[in-house]
């Protein structure tokens, strides 16, 4: 058995690669029922973001189950396992430890666009609590995930990693407010999505110097309202997009549609009315929102999550020092989840020798309870003590070894001897 990842970030791929094997909330389970329908992988969880798309699995039969991973990776590029693209050599793979600290890595925030950003690790949370609720994450995923949560926690309380910009929501803000040298006084904001990414936008926003009028549209009217309420804003239907965004100073889109909701046309037609009038857009979203050939229309500017990347990685210099604390955290409580995985893979052999032992004991007194039934109450209860003080003595030292080398080629001796000596 063995623990996979296999996946691509933004720093691997190209954005329209990035896209087509995104897996939208609403295809997560579906995206899990398909991997978990190979009998070579027994737990399965889709770990799908902006920036990366990552499936991690326990395999029964090593290559096999790396196989139907990329053969699942495959259909949603819609590419061929047989074919000469270069999806296959995009797609990273780690297992076991390499797997374990990967993930760990992502949820402490030191393997992410945005060093210390807290979506990242929200997202960890909840592609670990999707794949438990789909049964597809059993006993080991559910563990590491829960243990890669702590993880990301510590190391956002001990260090000084999350320290200011932190999330791509408010890179996206910090962007579009550098450009007005700080204010966004006077101007029309369009908030696309009241999602994860959109709530952070648009309460970004509410923070910045100047009280930019913000207009939220969402396909979910309740989500909407809510939103721009917090945000001292308004709503906007779906349907009324292109009348808003004819009006707007800027865009920014964050949705899960995985379709294109403006095309250059659409643009087009709103910059005719207003040629003298600039329009930022930043579309944050993957698949993305906004046509790439509207970034070709006279007076806008368009930005993709690339240029989110670029910025944040020049605003970040201030938490760089912090990584190797993080990573000293990180290193610590791999060592620390080893042991629990070390033990747990003993648990069963330890399990059957004290159930083997007990069976004895409870039969050799079963044996002796003619002659037992002279004795007195307190005279059986000291018989009973005695025999189960024996047996947990005689056990000590055998379980203390073996959870000792537990993970070891002498630990895989040991249990093994455990087994053929006692029947087990």
């Amino acid at each position: 058995m063995s623990v996979v990842v296999v996946g691509l970030n933004e720093r691997d791929a190209p954005l329209d690669l990035l896209e087509r094997l995104a897996v939208a909330e609403r295809d997560l389970p579906k995206a899990l029922g398909l991997l978990c329908d190979s009998p070579h992988l027994s737990e399965a969880v889709v770990l799908s973001t902006c920036m990366r798309t990552e499936v991690y699995a326990v395999l029964e039969r090593f290559h096999d189950g790396l196989a139907d991973i990329n053969a699942f990776f495959h259909a949603r590029a819609g590419t061929s396992p047989a074919g000469t693209d270069a999806l296959e050599e995009r797609l990273s793979v780690a297992y076991d430890d390499a797997a374990a600290r990967h993930l760990v890595e992502v949820a402490a925030g030191s393997d992410s666009a945005v060093l210390g950003e807290g979506e990242i690790l929200r997202q960890v949370r909840h592609a670990g609590e999707r794949a438990r609720a789909e049964r597809a994450a059993g006993p080991v995923l559910g563990g590491l995930f829960r243990h890669a949560i702590e993880v990301g926690k510590r190391a956002r309380t001990e260090t000084a990693i999350a320290r200011g910009v932190t999330s791509l929501s408010h890179v996206a803000v910090a962007m579009v407010a550098d450009g007005r040298g700080g204010s966004l006084a006077g101007l029309r904001v369009v908030v696309v999505g009241a999602g994860e990414m959109g709530e952070g936008m648009a309460s970004a926003l509410s923070s910045v110097a100047g009280d930019p009028g913000i207009v939220v549209v969402s396909r979910s009217r309740a989500r909407a309202e809510q939103l721009a309420t917090s945000v001292r804003g308004r709503t906007a239907d779906l349907g009324a997009l292109r009348t808003e965004v004819a009006d707007a100073d800027v865009l920014l889109t964050a949705t899960s549609s995985g379709t294109v909701l403006l095309d250059a046309h659409d643009v087009a037609a709103a910059m005719a009315a207003r040629p003298d009038r600039p329009l930022l857009v930043v579309d944050a979203a993957v698949p993305r929102d906004v046509d790439p050939a509207a970034g070709r229309v006279p007076g806008v500017r368009l930005l993709d999550l690339g240029d989110l990347r670029t910025y944040a990685e020049a605003r970040m210099e201030a938490r760089r020092g912090e990584v190797d604390r993080v990573l000293e955290i990180v290193e610590d409580e791999l060592e620390r989840y080893r042991a629990t995985v070390h033990g747990r893979s003993v648990a069963p052999v330890v399990a059957a020798l004290r159930a083997s032992a007990e069976q004895l004991r409870q039969s050799e007194l079963d044996r002796l309870r003619p002659r037992l039934a002279k004795l007195d109450a307190a005279d059986l209860d000291a018989v009973e003590a005695f025999s189960r003080r024996l047996v947990a003595k005689l056990l000590h030292e055998p379980t203390i070894q073996l959870k000792r080398a537990a993970g070891s080629a002498r630990g895989e001796r040991l249990a093994e001897a455990l087994r053929q000596l006692h029947d087990l």
